[in-house]
Parts: structure tokens; C-alpha cells; sequence
């Protein structure tokens, strides 16, 4: 199978371009779209660490704005792992948001880890949706009707091989998805019929549509027709074919 170069971008839909490390580029508005952050992961969960993950995503995205110019940050949905969590996480978050904020507009799009609060009391106000450029940008957890081009997260897309994981994005026509920023999920694997089944409700109904990309520190690789990926991959290592289960983020309820 063709692979085409490496870059730092790789454009998705027009004006809509794909950025290492995994994040989206809207031109027109100039916002950087960051799917499933799950911030305060280490907190939420019960563990003893610092919430490492919430600098490492802030930097990040502070990184790329500087890069791109952002004018605005958009959240896609499961900006925190779970609405309980400690003060001093809360504060890590907040001083994070407060951060992206210094630089640009901030948009928090709710997902289901917000649960019924939508994470009102860390994240303040949230929204169930937003439109840029054209696209209809939700989380994804729940399938969408109007027939309008949608941007998804939630499904924390992944290429897998032989053990080895990397985030990647999907793109058709009428929908993108984008990899999770969180450091902490494997992924559901893209060449999987866990993941054909999850994009259905989105109005797909052939990996023939959709376009591949994995994503990794510094660039982004673009891997051909999905269909193409899965019949490659299953070739190369037939007996893994069923071997990766999405590993699943508990939701706050």
C-alpha cells in the first residue's frame, strides 16, 4: 500500500487540517479542536500521582496555538475524566483552562464524562454542541441527525499492530473523528468491526470512505483508505485480527 510523505499537517476536509499530536486545525475560525482531554484523569480515578496529564495537555495545546496562531480552543467533549474530583485537581484544571484563555477563546463542548452535571462545578459553562466552518462539532456519544458534516471524538480512534498503538484520525466526506488527548486510553483499533459498528449511526456505510491518519509527537502519517488499512493488517498479522478491545473510560454518572 502507497504511503504518502510524512508532514506536520495533513489537510482532512477543506480547511480542515489534521496537526501532530493529535489535534484538529480549523482554518477559517482558526481553533484548535481537542477531542477527549480527560483531564484530572489521575485524580478521578483515585490514584496518588499529580495530575501529570493536565500539564502535559495544556502545554501541548499552548504549544500548537502558538504554532497555528489559534485565536480559540475547542474541547470536544470528556474535557475532564469525571466531575469528582479533588480541590486541588479542580484548581490544576481551572489554572489550565485560565491558561488557554490567556491566548485565545475556550469552548468546552460536554460529553458524557461530564455526566448529568456537565462538569459545572470545575468547568463552569459548557455547551452540547457548536458549529465552525460549516461542521457540526459534538462528542459522539450519542448518533446525530440533519444531515449536516460532523465532527466527532468520543471513540478515541487508534491503529494497532503487533502491540504496538498510535492515535489516529478518521476522515470522510461528511465526518471526522479525532484521537483522544488523553495519554491514558489504548484506543478503540480503527481496523475493527467495534469501530465500523460505532460510526454507522454517523451515516457510514463503507470503510471505502474514510481516510486514515496516525498522529505522533511531531507528525502526521497519512495511511491510505480505511478499508485498504484493514485488509493490510489482517494480512500481516491474521491471528491479532480480534485480539484489541477498546479499553474503556468509566463515565461520571
Amino acid at each position: 500500500m502507497l504511503r504518502e510523505a510524512a508532514s506536520r499537517a495533513r489537510r482532512l476536509a477543506p480547511g480542515i487540517d489534521a496537526v501532530a499530536p493529535g489535534l484538529l486545525w480549523i482554518e477559517h475560525t482558526r481553533t484548535i479542536v481537542a477531542a477527549d482531554a480527560h483531564l484530572a484523569y489521575e485524580d478521578v480515578i483515585g490514584g496518588a500521582l499529580p495530575t501529570w496529564s493536565t500539564t502535559d495537555s495544556i502545554a501541548t495545546l499552548l504549544s500548537a496555538a502558538r504554532t497555528q496562531d489559534a485565536r480559540e480552543f475547542l474541547f470536544l467533549g470528556d474535557v475532564i475524566h469525571g466531575s469528582h474530583m479533588s480541590e486541588g485537581a479542580a484548581r490544576d484544571v481551572q489554572s489550565g483552562l485560565e491558561q488557554l484563555r490567556a491566548v485565545g477563546s475556550v469552548t468546552l463542548v460536554a460529553g458524557n464524562h461530564e455526566g448529568r452535571s456537565r462538569g459545572a462545578d470545575v468547568l463552569g459553562e459548557t455547551v452540547e454542541f457548536a458549529h465552525r466552518a460549516g461542521w457540526l462539532l459534538v462528542h459522539g456519544d450519542k448518533p446525530v441527525s440533519g444531515g449536516e458534516p460532523v465532527i466527532i471524538g468520543h471513540l478515541h480512534p487508534s491503529v494497532r499492530n503487533n502491540g504496538t498503538s498510535a492515535p489516529a484520525f478518521l476522515a470522510g466526506a461528511r465526518i471526522i473523528v479525532a484521537p483522544a488527548l488523553t495519554p491514558y486510553s489504548d484506543g478503540l483499533n480503527v481496523c475493527s468491526d467495534d469501530c465500523f459498528a460505532a460510526l454507522q449511526p454517523f451515516g457510514v456505510s463503507s470503510c471505502g470512505e474514510l481516510q486514515v491518519a496516525a498522529a505522533t509527537a511531531e507528525y502526521v502519517y497519512p495511511l491510505g483508505s480505511l478499508s485498504a488499512l484493514r485488509q493490510e493488517l489482517r494480512r500481516l498479522s491474521p491471528a491479532s485480527r480480534n485480539g484489541y478491545r477498546r479499553k474503556f473510560l468509566r463515565p461520571d454518572r
